[in-house]
Order: structure tokens, then sequence, then C-alpha cells
């Protein structure tokens, strides 16, 4: 019986849903760190547990668009997974001897498998911190933490976390795989670390929440600016962190931080799906619950405890949108804000946007400047967001063929096809505006007879 048929007939008569490619994408992306954290809970072998999740998904990508999403996918999807997992551990002899000898000492029931028709009663509110701190495991490095944990928790693709660390996707996808190898080695367990060892791995837990919350908010690749499910994941995930933990008050800066950035979301993108830019969004469309309780944690974390860069980005966000129109807002302030950043936590996209702040305040000329800086940096120096910055104050400087050319470079430096799209919008009303003048202008500076 092949695994179509198998899993069909334990499905039993529950209809299958009709659904297009594009939705059944986002309920598998949806679904992964869900059916990866029950695979690892129950198995302890999370390495094995990733490669066979992927097959799962893989298979459920082909035949779903076909058959139709399963009435419970999740059941299906872990009873796929398991079957590829155990069969993954029969063709290692040696390693099923330890597995063998390992489950020995657990009561039968804790190896159970839910059927597909029942729903999983597991615990699924632990289960995807427990998988984000095993992905932070003390043998990996920092930069192999956060990959893994993106790759997991997140459910990004190998080319969406290149992107994010600027580095080129093979070398992240060597990264990942090493990672998973490490932490088999190590013996990592699915479960929470002891309480002692929570604090060593905060700092790599917030920054992988930090760049979850990013992609989902702007999409570094695709066909959409933003992919919802994942910010509000990753807002779920640091939620549930700062109950744990209400006195990091770098925990409650970062999910101040996602709630006052996810709080202009409706504004951010027109019926089309197209990026519209803080300064022209309607303010009116922002969160206002969410910004409420935004400022309010933020507010209560700044005169406790030291400082630390996300409370000092969740100011800065505050600033943004405690401001009822683009032009009440008060740069000078964002200034000191980005400026105190800088000194605590360096890094081009912080100073990249520190520059673009100066040139609310101090001109365009002083913003190029500071960009001219980011130019010998390799992390920076071919991303689309430096030229498209460039392309702004060149455009604010009055140089609109520069401003133009930038706007058009950055565009083919994106893969964001909704940036890509917005960035050439640019650029071509440039275009537009520069050939009226040209028309203006032709009766009067043209002789007749050369026309």
């Amino acid at each position: 019986m092949t695994a179509r048929d198998s899993t069909s007939a334990q499905a039993g008569d529950r209809p299958r849903l009709a659904a297009t490619p594009s939705d059944i994408e986002d309920l598998l992306r949806e679904l992964a760190p869900q059916v990866l954290a029950a695979l690892a809970r129950r198995n302890s072998r999370f390495d094995a547990a990733e490669d066979a999740v992927q097959e799962a998904l893989l298979t459920a990508a082909q035949q779903w668009p076909d058959d139709g999403i399963p009435g419970n996918p999740r059941g299906w999807l872990i009873t796929v997974a398991q079957r590829r997992l155990t069969d993954q551990l029969r063709a290692d002899v040696a390693r099923q001897r330890r597995e063998s000898a390992a489950a020995a000492l657990l009561p039968p029931e804790a190896w159970l498998m839910p059927a597909p028709d029942v729903a999983d009663t597991g615990p699924q509110e632990d289960d995807s911190l427990t998988l984000l701190f095993l992905c932070c495991h003390p043998a990996l490095s920092p930069a192999s933490q956060l990959a893994l944990t993106l790759r997991a928790v997140g459910g990004l693709t190998t080319a969406q976390i290149a992107a994010a660390f600027l580095v080129p996707e093979a070398t992240m996808a060597q990264r990942i795989s090493r990672a998973k190898a490490t932490i088999a080695a190590a013996g990592g367990r699915f479960e929470m670390p002891p309480v002692s060892d929570v604090p060593g791995r905060l700092a790599v837990v917030l920054h992988v929440l930090y760049l979850m919350f990013n992609e989902g908010y702007t999409a570094s690749s695709g066909d959409d600016l933003l992919r919802p499910e994942l910010a509000a994941e990753a807002i779920r995930i640091t939620r549930e962190v700062h109950r744990r933990l209400p006195d990091e008050t770098e925990v409650a800066g970062l999910l101040a931080l996602m709630l006052l950035t996810d709080a202009r979301r409706p504004a951010r993108s027109d019926a089309h799906g197209d990026l519209i830019p803080l300064a022209e969004q309607d303010r009116s469309r922002w969160n206002a619950t969410a910004i409420e309780q935004g400022v309010e944690i933020i507010s209560a974390a700044l005169p406790h405890g030291r400082i630390g860069p996300y409370q000092l980005q969740a100011a800065i966000a505050a600033v943004h949108d405690e401001a009822t129109k683009a032009e009440d807002t008060d740069w000078r302030e964002i200034v000191e804000l980005y400026r105190l950043l800088e000194r605590i936590a360096p890094n081009p996209m912080v100073t990249l946007n520190h520059a673009v702040a100066v040139a609310m305040v101090d001109g365009p000329d002083a913003g190029l400047a500071m960009l001219d800086e980011l130019e010998t940096d390799e992390r920076i120096s071919r991303h689309h967001r430096l030229t498209a910055a460039r392309g702004h104050m060149l455009e604010m400087a009055g140089d609109e063929a520069a401003a133009r050319a930038a706007y058009r470079l950055a565009a083919q430096q994106t893969t964001s096809l909704p940036e890509r799209r917005y960035l050439d919008a640019r650029a071509a009303r440039l275009a537009s505006a520069e050939m009226a003048s040209v028309r203006v202008r032709t009766p009067v500076d043209v002789p007749r007879s050369e026309i």
C-alpha cells in the first residue's frame, strides 16, 4: 500500500477540502513547525525528524493539489512523517538499537501517535518554545543557532535565511546541515533547558524571533509583501517568553517592537498587495490596540534594568506610531535614539536607518555622506535597501536622474516582487515628471524651425 493509499485509508470518510496551490503552500508553512515539534517530542531525534518532516511536506505538496486537503492535515503530516522516520531508523541498525534501548525506559503510551482523524491534544503551545530552545543548543555557534531555528521553527527556506544573514545560499545550506548533525552528536533532547541555562540561550532566542518577525513583516522574496502568519507566530512565541520571563526587559522590548511595528500592517499594502511606504500610509487604519499595548510595555520596561537594542528599537517605533501625521514625526528624537542604538549594537542596517533619520533632520547631503561609509561594507554594499535609500535621498536633493537610476538598480537587486514593483514605479514617476518638464520647455527653448 502506498503512502497515498494508507494515509487515505486511515483518514476514513472525512471529506477532503479543495484548495489552491497558494493556500496549500500557506497551510504547509504554518503546520511545518508544529509537525516537527510533535515528531521531535515523541522520538527525541531532531535531525532525523526534520528530514522526515521535509519529505512529508513534499508528499503533501504533490498530492494535495489533486486530492484536496485532508480533514486533519496536521495528523496526516505527522503520520506520513512518522512513517518516513521509522524507515530511516530501520535502515540504520546501530541507531535502531540505541533507539530501542531508549524506548525501553519510557512507558509505551509516550510513543503512541494519534490517528489522523483525532485532534492532537498534546501541548502545542509549549512545543514551539521547546523546539526554539533546542535549536539554540549551546553546542552550536550563535550563527548556526539562528539559522537552524529559522528553518525549523520559522519554516523559512534556505534562500530566505541566507538573505537575512547576507550570505550565499550554499553557505547557509551547509551551516544548517552541520547544525543538525552537531545537535545529534551532542545528545540534544526535545525538552526545555534547565532554568540555569535559559539566560545563556536567551539572546539567540530573541534574535531568532526578531528575524522571524522581520521576514513575516517584509518577506525577503516571492510574490507577497507580507507573511502575516510568520509574524503572528513570532509575536505568539515572544508573548510566551515574556510570560515566563517577565523581568527580562529586552524580552519586553522585543514584544513591544513587534506590536508597534505590526500595528501598521493593515495600511502597509494596497488592494493589489503593493507596498505603501510609511510616509504615505493611512494612519487611521493602524491597529490602535496594538499600539497602546506596545507603548505600555516599552514604557514599563525602559525605567528598569539595562537598556538594550530591542528596547531602543521599540522606542523608535513608538515615536513613529504616536505621530498622527507623517509630518508630525519627531525625527530629532529618532536620530538621538539611533545614535544610542549604534553605540550599543552597531550593524549596517542600524547605520542605514540612522542615515535616513539624519537626512530628515539635517538634509539629504548629510544622509548621503553616511551612506557613502556603507559602500565598503560587504554585508550591505549590494543590498537593495542601501540603493533604495540612496535613491530616496537623491530625490530629496533634487537629483532626479541619479535617483531614478538608483531606484532602477534597487529594483534589480531585490528578490521581493512587491518591492520591485514599488521601486520601478518610483523610477517611472520620476521619468514621467522629467518628460513633462521637457514638453513644457520645448516651445520656449527650441527654435520653431528645428522642431
